[in-house]
């Protein structure tokens, strides 16, 4: 058995196999290791607003599985647990990113990820869709982003990257931010939308002010680049 796992290495490099595992909706999360690749090792801080759950459509979990550790924020009720079982290292909070301090009803579905506080987006998709709809209406606090992380980032620590996926209030939650204390050095945010409508779009503006710029496109998200 050695001499045949020797004659495979020698003959047929294992790195020719090798292949990663993407737990992104859309792959987002490769998109983001491929910046990384030089830092071999590295081992950063993320943001995670809008997390859903700690492994299923998560832009996160592959670097948690490499070292990394960082801040996720989800609202919906069922979702901590699992967070503190399978993100244990991570910083996991129960509660809503918007605006201003307040509560908030939060639509939540029979689809988690459709989860969201926006009224219209709910009915919307509640009315349309026969396969998915509202189960139930909770209240939830919010808190403003740049509170939540004044509190709970790690002193010290820099957000390496911060993913933002709310359903439909995904610019609420960027405004919410203090863009001068905290500007991780890459931004994924949801958004459905043309190549030829981003230079239009209310939060490519919004972040181009912030000095970021676009660097790349899922199908449901854009990615951007703070630009130092």
């Amino acid at each position: 058995m050695p001499g045949i796992k020797s004659f495979i290495l020698k003959h047929l490099p294992i790195h020719h196999f090798k292949s990663y595992r993407s737990y992104s909706q859309d792959g987002e999360d490769m998109v983001l290791k491929s910046f990384y690749e030089n830092k071999k090792g590295y081992k950063g801080f993320y943001v995670d607003v809008g997390a859903h759950h700690p492994v299923r459509y998560s832009n996160t979990y592959y670097f948690y599985k490499k070292g990394w550790r960082g801040l996720n924020i989800e609202p919906t009720p069922t979702a901590i647990t699992p967070f503190n079982i399978l993100r244990s290292r991570d910083i996991n909070l129960n509660v809503g990113v918007g605006s201003a301090h307040k509560t908030l009803t939060f639509y939540c579905f029979n689809e988690p990820a459709l989860n969201t506080f926006s009224e219209e987006l709910a009915l919307e998709v509640d009315k349309k869709d026969n396969k998915y709809k509202i189960i139930q209406r909770v209240k939830v606090e919010v808190v403003p982003l740049r509170d939540l992380l004044k509190k709970y980032l790690p002193a010290g620590v820099k957000i390496d990257f911060m993913t933002v996926d709310v359903e439909g209030l995904d610019f609420e939650v960027l405004k919410s931010n203090d863009w001068d204390k905290y500007s991780p050095e890459y931004l994924m945010v949801e958004g459905h939308i043309d190549f030829e409508e981003i230079v239009n779009y209310d939060v490519y503006q919004f972040l181009a002010e912030k000095n970021y710029k676009l660097v790349a496109k899922t199908f449901r998200t854009l990615i951007f680049k703070y630009k130092i």
